[in-house]
């Protein structure tokens, strides 16, 4: 049973039921082009997971299969006392593992190259909580090998996993405030703000998946304080929204730096330094200015309200396609959805173009328009997913892009920014 491609229906929903209370209590929680950015973000990360899941997969099955200790079985419904003991065990062992994982994620360089992506949001909404890393895959399996050298079963490490993950989603909210004695113990909304805020006295904080017992075990804990609101992003603020720059800023610094530094230790050290450490001949030549909280904006370029109206009716449209592809992985395997996540990666990088009002955003849409979506329909026709005479498809297929260039047109010729977007 997937529990994740489960709960993705209630995500969902979750998601729509936030934005409609954040519209309607008018607390500015949610911004459009932040939100697609998170979304494209988790995209991605599923999307590129489908050819690359399977590295983590050879090491556990390796490991578990030459190294460990014990032969456990665990019945998937065992409701028995000791069956609950089992799987409540491997829960905790997997989110003690999550722990150490990602607290170094946050301090070593290499390691938060990756994690970024997930704390690039300058809001802090549950479309946040599907912002994820597409590069996560190289190294954060490594943590979780202790689960198979102490014999636990892939699919039970499977399941833990999907738990652990679903219930970090509802703690990416700004509606649920303090809980009591919950705080305590479990991660929380307000625990898991703190972890997400780029304050002095928050940062570097409550690294815990379920329990935030460990992080009060190894003195990473801090609360919520009242008189020091939240103020969420990174130091080094993304800037953009486009999805692949998301999981590319990191690693493109540390290049930087080690491509210019003169000592070869430095040259490879850098990548396994504490996060935010430079060479010292590098910080000489090309020093950074050190980010002030104090004055800090958040990243919102201007557009038209049109514009935004349009990205956000292709992306409703685009969300089908995403789903079109999973079940299409799930049936077919990887090679079948080579070309459909190719041109779904090309349409995500356009909606980042047009969210950021660039000069080429409009011509790089209609041949999106003109060439990936026919592209893509065809996909779908030969897929036998669309039932449907080819004549009649193809008509529709025109219908739709001719009335989306016409849309897009008049969208970017709307008001005084006309001449910024289609210069």
């Amino acid at each position: 049973m997937d529990l994740l491609a489960l709960a993705v229906p209630f995500f969902v929903l979750a998601l729509l039921v936030e934005m409609a209370v954040d519209r309607w209590r008018g607390t500015g929680h949610y911004r459009l082009n932040d939100a697609v950015n998170s979304i494209s973000a988790g995209t991605l990360m599923s999307t590129f997971g489908y050819f690359t899941a399977f590295i983590p997969l050879f090491f556990y099955g390796f490991v578990l299969q030459n190294f460990g200790l014990f032969d456990i079985e665990m019945a998937a419904f065992d409701t028995s006392p000791q069956g609950l003991a089992y799987w409540l065990a491997a829960l905790l062992a997997w989110d003690f593992c999550y722990y150490w994982q990602h607290r170094y994620a946050h301090e070593i360089s290499i390691l938060w190259a990756a994690h970024a992506v997930h704390h690039q949001s300058e809001d802090y909404n549950l479309s946040t909580a599907l912002r994820q890393t597409s590069t996560g895959f190289l190294f954060s399996w490594i943590f979780y090998l202790p689960l198979f050298l102490i014999g636990l079963p892939v699919q039970v490490v499977a399941t833990v996993y999907a738990v652990d993950l679903i219930y970090q989603f509802w703690v990416h909210t700004q509606h649920i405030r303090k809980l009591g004695w919950i705080d305590r113990v479990f991660v929380t909304p307000s625990n898991h703000r703190v972890h997400h805020a780029q304050n002095e006295i928050y940062i570097d904080r409550n690294y815990g998946g379920i329990l935030i017992l460990w992080d009060r075990l190894f003195g990473t804990y801090q609360e919520e304080l009242d008189d020091e609101p939240v103020l969420f992003g990174i130091r080094k603020p993304l800037q953009s929204w486009n999805p692949f720059w998301a999981n590319l800023q990191v690693y493109r610094y540390l290049w930087f730096d080690a491509v210019n530094t003169r000592k070869w230790s430095d040259k490879l050290g850098i990548w396994f330094r504490r996060t935010g450490w430079r060479p010292t001949d590098v910080e000489a030549r090309f020093p950074k200015k050190k980010a002030d909280p104090a004055h800090f904006h958040k990243y919102d370029p201007e557009t038209t309200v049109a514009l935004r109206r349009y990205v956000l009716a292709q992306f409703v449209l685009a969300i089908f396609a995403i789903m079109w592809i999973g079940v299409l992985f799930a049936e077919q395997g990887a090679t079948a959805v080579v070309l459909p996540c190719v041109l779904l990666w090309i349409t995500l990088y356009a909606y980042g173009l047009l969210s950021e009002c660039r000069a080429s955003a409009v011509r790089f849409e209609a041949l999106r328009l003109l060439l990936i979506v026919p592209l893509m329909t065809a996909a779908m026709s030969i897929r036998h997913v669309i039932d449907v005479p080819l004549e009649s498809l193809a008509s529709y297929t025109g219908l739709y892009v001719l009335g989306s260039i016409t849309w897009l047109w008049l969208a970017s010729r709307n008001r005084e920014l006309a001449s910024q977007v289609v210069s």
